[in-house]
Protein backbone atom coordinates (compact mmCIF):
# COMPACT_ATOMS: atom_id res chain seq x y z
CA UNK A 1 0.00 0.00 0.00
CA UNK A 2 1.09 3.66 -0.70
CA UNK A 3 2.45 6.05 1.51
CA UNK A 4 -0.18 8.37 3.03
CA UNK A 5 0.10 12.11 4.06
CA UNK A 6 -1.90 13.40 7.23
CA UNK A 7 -2.40 16.60 7.68
CA UNK A 8 -4.48 19.48 8.80
CA UNK A 9 -5.88 23.05 7.67
CA UNK A 10 -3.60 26.04 6.55
CA UNK A 11 -2.63 27.91 8.63
CA UNK A 12 -2.44 25.47 11.44
CA UNK A 13 -3.19 25.64 15.05
CA UNK A 14 -2.60 23.15 17.60
CA UNK A 15 -4.82 20.96 16.86
CA UNK A 16 -4.12 21.03 13.51
CA UNK A 17 -0.91 20.15 14.17
CA UNK A 18 -1.37 17.54 17.23
CA UNK A 19 -4.38 15.69 15.67
CA UNK A 20 -2.02 15.27 12.01
CA UNK A 21 0.74 13.80 14.48
CA UNK A 22 -1.86 11.75 16.65
CA UNK A 23 -3.48 10.56 13.36
CA UNK A 24 -0.46 9.65 11.41
CA UNK A 25 0.68 7.46 14.62
CA UNK A 26 -3.06 5.51 14.90
CA UNK A 27 -3.08 4.72 11.21
CA UNK A 28 0.90 3.38 11.30
CA UNK A 29 -0.15 1.22 13.89
CA UNK A 30 -2.94 -0.22 11.96
CA UNK A 31 -1.08 -1.05 8.96
CA UNK A 32 -0.50 2.45 6.90
CA UNK A 33 2.96 4.15 5.61
CA UNK A 34 1.89 7.75 7.15
CA UNK A 35 3.89 10.75 7.19
CA UNK A 36 2.55 13.99 9.37
CA UNK A 37 3.09 16.64 7.70
CA UNK A 38 1.84 20.70 8.04
CA UNK A 39 0.22 22.88 5.42
CA UNK A 40 1.87 26.27 7.20
CA UNK A 41 4.42 27.19 9.83
CA UNK A 42 3.64 25.91 13.53
CA UNK A 43 2.60 29.08 15.44
CA UNK A 44 4.14 29.93 18.67
CA UNK A 45 1.55 28.15 20.62
CA UNK A 46 2.44 25.12 18.90
CA UNK A 47 5.79 25.67 18.88
CA UNK A 48 5.94 25.14 22.54
CA UNK A 49 3.60 21.93 22.56
CA UNK A 50 6.15 20.79 20.42
CA UNK A 51 9.01 21.73 22.41
CA UNK A 52 7.93 20.91 25.22
CA UNK A 53 6.91 17.25 24.52
CA UNK A 54 10.17 16.96 22.67
CA UNK A 55 8.11 16.18 19.01
CA UNK A 56 9.86 16.92 16.10
CA UNK A 57 7.90 19.74 13.88
CA UNK A 58 5.96 18.34 10.78
CA UNK A 59 7.83 19.59 7.57
CA UNK A 60 5.40 21.95 5.26
CA UNK A 61 4.16 20.59 1.77
CA UNK A 62 2.04 23.31 -0.32
CA UNK A 63 0.98 20.24 -2.69
CA UNK A 64 0.66 16.75 -1.68
CA UNK A 65 0.13 15.13 -5.50
CA UNK A 66 3.85 15.12 -6.06
CA UNK A 67 4.48 13.17 -3.57
CA UNK A 68 1.41 10.81 -2.73
CA UNK A 69 -1.77 9.72 -4.05
CA UNK A 70 -3.36 9.11 -0.63
CA UNK A 71 -4.03 11.55 2.12
CA UNK A 72 -6.19 11.60 5.54
CA UNK A 73 -7.01 14.90 7.07
CA UNK A 74 -8.01 16.15 10.37
CA UNK A 75 -9.33 18.77 11.99
CA UNK A 76 -11.05 20.46 8.14
CA UNK A 77 -12.85 18.92 5.62
CA UNK A 78 -13.51 22.04 3.23
CA UNK A 79 -11.11 22.47 0.13
CA UNK A 80 -10.59 26.08 0.57
CA UNK A 81 -9.15 24.94 3.50
CA UNK A 82 -6.63 22.56 2.67
CA UNK A 83 -3.27 21.67 0.90
CA UNK A 84 -3.97 23.13 -2.96
CA UNK A 85 -3.98 20.19 -5.06
CA UNK A 86 -6.63 18.53 -2.82
CA UNK A 87 -8.79 17.26 -5.58
CA UNK A 88 -5.93 15.73 -6.98
CA UNK A 89 -5.23 12.86 -4.72
CA UNK A 90 -7.81 10.31 -2.80
CA UNK A 91 -8.83 11.30 0.27
CA UNK A 92 -8.72 7.58 2.31
CA UNK A 93 -9.54 9.27 5.86
CA UNK A 94 -11.11 12.12 7.33
CA UNK A 95 -11.20 13.24 11.29
CA UNK A 96 -12.85 16.48 12.05
CA UNK A 97 -15.11 18.36 14.85
CA UNK A 98 -16.00 20.80 11.98
CA UNK A 99 -18.67 21.35 9.84
CA UNK A 100 -19.12 19.51 6.46
CA UNK A 101 -19.08 21.80 3.73
CA UNK A 102 -18.16 21.44 -0.01
CA UNK A 103 -16.40 18.21 0.07
CA UNK A 104 -16.91 15.08 -1.68
CA UNK A 105 -14.98 12.03 -2.90
CA UNK A 106 -15.01 10.19 -6.32
CA UNK A 107 -14.87 6.77 -3.58
CA UNK A 108 -15.60 5.56 -0.35
CA UNK A 109 -13.80 7.14 2.82
CA UNK A 110 -13.64 6.40 6.43
CA UNK A 111 -15.14 9.42 7.88
CA UNK A 112 -15.20 10.03 11.39
CA UNK A 113 -16.91 13.51 12.90
CA UNK A 114 -18.08 14.47 16.49
CA UNK A 115 -19.65 17.72 17.52
CA UNK A 116 -17.16 18.09 20.27
CA UNK A 117 -14.28 20.06 21.41
CA UNK A 118 -11.01 18.91 19.64
CA UNK A 119 -10.38 16.65 16.96
CA UNK A 120 -7.96 15.38 19.02
CA UNK A 121 -10.54 14.22 21.63
CA UNK A 122 -12.33 11.95 18.44
CA UNK A 123 -8.97 10.66 17.97
CA UNK A 124 -8.50 9.51 21.78
CA UNK A 125 -11.73 8.09 21.23
CA UNK A 126 -10.37 5.99 18.23
CA UNK A 127 -7.17 4.84 20.19
CA UNK A 128 -9.01 3.39 23.11
CA UNK A 129 -12.09 1.99 20.48
CA UNK A 130 -8.73 -0.06 18.43
CA UNK A 131 -6.78 -0.54 22.21
CA UNK A 132 -3.99 1.15 20.96
CA UNK A 133 -1.24 2.30 23.59
CA UNK A 134 -1.05 6.88 23.22
CA UNK A 135 3.01 7.53 23.55
CA UNK A 136 3.82 10.10 26.16
CA UNK A 137 4.46 12.81 23.54
CA UNK A 138 1.72 11.97 21.24
CA UNK A 139 -0.56 12.40 24.46
CA UNK A 140 1.21 15.74 25.20
CA UNK A 141 0.42 16.80 21.62
CA UNK A 142 -3.06 15.75 21.59
CA UNK A 143 -3.81 17.12 25.10
CA UNK A 144 -1.85 20.40 24.06
CA UNK A 145 -4.54 20.62 21.19
CA UNK A 146 -7.84 20.24 23.46
CA UNK A 147 -6.68 23.14 25.51
CA UNK A 148 -6.03 24.97 22.51
CA UNK A 149 -9.36 24.67 20.82
CA UNK A 150 -11.15 24.57 24.29
CA UNK A 151 -9.22 27.40 25.54
CA UNK A 152 -8.67 25.44 28.59
CA UNK A 153 -12.12 24.14 28.93
CA UNK A 154 -13.72 27.69 29.09
CA UNK A 155 -14.88 27.51 25.22
CA UNK A 156 -18.85 26.95 24.74
CA UNK A 157 -17.42 23.93 22.32
CA UNK A 158 -15.85 22.05 25.37
CA UNK A 159 -17.83 19.14 26.32
CA UNK A 160 -17.71 16.54 29.46
CA UNK A 161 -15.96 14.54 27.19
CA UNK A 162 -13.33 16.74 26.22
CA UNK A 163 -12.45 17.52 29.82
CA UNK A 164 -12.46 14.00 30.97
CA UNK A 165 -10.26 13.27 27.60
CA UNK A 166 -7.98 15.97 28.68
CA UNK A 167 -7.45 14.58 31.69
CA UNK A 168 -6.76 11.15 31.18
CA UNK A 169 -4.02 12.26 28.51
CA UNK A 170 -2.32 14.33 31.14
CA UNK A 171 -1.94 11.19 33.14
CA UNK A 172 -0.02 10.18 29.83
CA UNK A 173 1.73 12.93 29.25
CA UNK A 174 2.77 13.07 33.11
CA UNK A 175 1.74 16.97 33.26
CA UNK A 176 -0.79 18.86 35.27
CA UNK A 177 -3.63 20.04 33.33
CA UNK A 178 -4.39 23.28 34.51
CA UNK A 179 -0.41 24.27 34.99
CA UNK A 180 0.93 23.17 31.61
CA UNK A 181 -2.16 25.04 29.77
CA UNK A 182 -2.18 27.97 31.48
CA UNK A 183 1.56 28.22 30.44
CA UNK A 184 0.69 27.44 26.76
CA UNK A 185 -1.84 29.66 25.64
CA UNK A 186 0.52 32.77 27.20
CA UNK A 187 2.95 31.31 25.32
CA UNK A 188 0.79 31.64 21.95
CA UNK A 189 -0.77 34.95 23.56
CA UNK A 190 2.38 36.93 23.04
CA UNK A 191 2.06 39.06 19.86
CA UNK A 192 4.34 41.14 20.35
CA UNK A 193 7.02 40.10 18.12
CA UNK A 194 5.02 38.98 15.37
CA UNK A 195 4.49 40.57 12.57
CA UNK A 196 0.53 42.15 11.24
CA UNK A 197 0.43 40.01 8.52
CA UNK A 198 1.45 36.88 10.79
CA UNK A 199 -1.52 37.89 13.73
CA UNK A 200 -3.64 38.86 11.03
CA UNK A 201 -3.98 35.92 8.77
CA UNK A 202 -1.70 33.08 10.77
CA UNK A 203 -4.63 31.30 11.94
CA UNK A 204 -7.62 32.91 9.12
CA UNK A 205 -9.69 30.37 7.23
CA UNK A 206 -12.26 30.89 4.34
CA UNK A 207 -15.77 29.98 4.77
CA UNK A 208 -18.18 30.25 1.66
CA UNK A 209 -21.64 31.44 2.97
CA UNK A 210 -24.18 31.75 0.53
CA UNK A 211 -21.77 32.43 -2.22
CA UNK A 212 -19.86 34.72 -0.15
CA UNK A 213 -15.86 34.27 0.45
CA UNK A 214 -15.50 35.11 4.32
CA UNK A 215 -12.06 35.82 5.86
CA UNK A 216 -11.80 35.35 9.79
CA UNK A 217 -8.77 35.26 11.85
CA UNK A 218 -8.64 34.99 15.59
CA UNK A 219 -6.00 35.85 17.63
CA UNK A 220 -5.58 35.49 21.66
CA UNK A 221 -3.67 37.69 23.65
CA UNK A 222 -4.06 38.91 27.29
CA UNK A 223 -5.80 42.06 27.48
CA UNK A 224 -6.86 44.27 24.26
CA UNK A 225 -4.50 47.95 25.15
CA UNK A 226 -1.15 46.93 23.91
CA UNK A 227 -2.47 44.95 20.50
CA UNK A 228 -4.84 47.60 19.52
CA UNK A 229 -2.28 50.08 19.76
CA UNK A 230 -1.67 47.93 16.10
CA UNK A 231 -4.77 48.10 14.77
CA UNK A 232 -3.95 50.19 12.26
CA UNK A 233 -1.48 48.31 10.60
CA UNK A 234 -3.87 45.61 11.13
CA UNK A 235 -6.76 47.37 8.87
CA UNK A 236 -4.27 47.62 5.98
CA UNK A 237 -3.17 44.06 5.70
CA UNK A 238 -7.00 43.12 5.94
CA UNK A 239 -7.93 45.21 3.45
CA UNK A 240 -5.29 44.59 0.92
CA UNK A 241 -5.55 40.98 1.40
CA UNK A 242 -9.49 41.84 0.88
CA UNK A 243 -8.15 43.29 -2.34
CA UNK A 244 -5.74 40.48 -3.25
CA UNK A 245 -8.51 37.61 -2.88
CA UNK A 246 -11.94 39.36 -3.49
CA UNK A 247 -13.06 38.39 0.12
CA UNK A 248 -16.37 40.00 0.65
CA UNK A 249 -15.38 40.84 4.47
CA UNK A 250 -12.34 40.08 6.17
CA UNK A 251 -13.21 39.58 10.23
CA UNK A 252 -10.39 39.60 12.51
CA UNK A 253 -11.32 38.15 16.13
CA UNK A 254 -9.29 39.21 18.72
CA UNK A 255 -9.75 37.06 22.19
CA UNK A 256 -8.86 37.99 25.51
CA UNK A 257 -7.71 34.05 26.87
CA UNK A 258 -8.39 35.02 30.80
CA UNK A 259 -11.34 37.09 30.52
CA UNK A 260 -12.93 35.28 27.32
CA UNK A 261 -14.18 38.42 25.71
CA UNK A 262 -13.31 39.39 22.15
CA UNK A 263 -13.30 42.02 19.81
CA UNK A 264 -13.46 42.15 16.47
CA UNK A 265 -11.63 44.31 13.39
CA UNK A 266 -13.30 44.52 9.79
CA UNK A 267 -13.45 45.46 6.98
CA UNK A 268 -15.31 44.81 3.81
CA UNK A 269 -17.58 46.47 0.85
CA UNK A 270 -20.75 45.73 2.86
CA UNK A 271 -20.37 44.53 6.37
CA UNK A 272 -24.29 44.36 7.26
CA UNK A 273 -23.80 40.56 7.78
CA UNK A 274 -21.42 41.63 10.58
CA UNK A 275 -23.77 43.47 12.90
CA UNK A 276 -26.75 41.61 11.95
CA UNK A 277 -25.10 38.66 12.99
CA UNK A 278 -23.93 40.04 16.42
CA UNK A 279 -26.21 42.88 16.95
CA UNK A 280 -23.46 44.65 17.68
CA UNK A 281 -22.59 48.14 15.81
CA UNK A 282 -19.32 48.59 14.10
CA UNK A 283 -17.51 51.85 14.64
CA UNK A 284 -14.21 52.32 12.90
CA UNK A 285 -14.31 49.22 12.00
CA UNK A 286 -14.47 47.75 15.38
CA UNK A 287 -16.65 46.19 17.25
CA UNK A 288 -17.50 44.40 20.72
CA UNK A 289 -17.93 40.69 20.54
CA UNK A 290 -19.12 39.74 24.27
CA UNK A 291 -18.35 36.47 25.54
CA UNK A 292 -17.45 35.50 22.11
CA UNK A 293 -14.51 32.71 22.00
CA UNK A 294 -14.71 30.31 19.70
CA UNK A 295 -14.90 31.04 15.94
CA UNK A 296 -16.38 27.52 14.94
CA UNK A 297 -19.76 27.43 17.51
CA UNK A 298 -19.98 31.48 17.86
CA UNK A 299 -18.95 33.33 15.28
CA UNK A 300 -19.25 30.90 11.81
CA UNK A 301 -22.79 30.10 12.25
CA UNK A 302 -24.02 33.19 12.83
CA UNK A 303 -22.51 35.31 10.18
CA UNK A 304 -23.98 32.12 7.83
CA UNK A 305 -27.14 32.86 8.96
CA UNK A 306 -26.72 36.57 8.34
CA UNK A 307 -25.40 35.92 4.90
CA UNK A 308 -28.26 33.28 4.39
CA UNK A 309 -31.16 35.51 5.04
Amino acid sequence: MSKLLVFGHLNPDTDAIGAAIAYAHFLNQIGEETEAVALGTPNDETRFALEHFNVPVPRVIEQAAPEVERVALVDHNEFAQSVADIRDVQIDYVVDHHRIANFETAGPLYYRAEPIGSTSSVLFKLYQEKGIEIPTDVAGMMLSAIISDTLLFKSPTCTPEDVKIAQQLAEIAQVDVNEYGIQMLKAGADVSARSAMDIVDGDAKTFDMNGHKVRIGQVNTVGFVDILKRKAEFLDVMQSELSKHDYAIFLLVITDILENDSIGLVVGGDTTPVTKAFDQAITDNQLNLPQIVSRKKQVVPPLTDAYMS
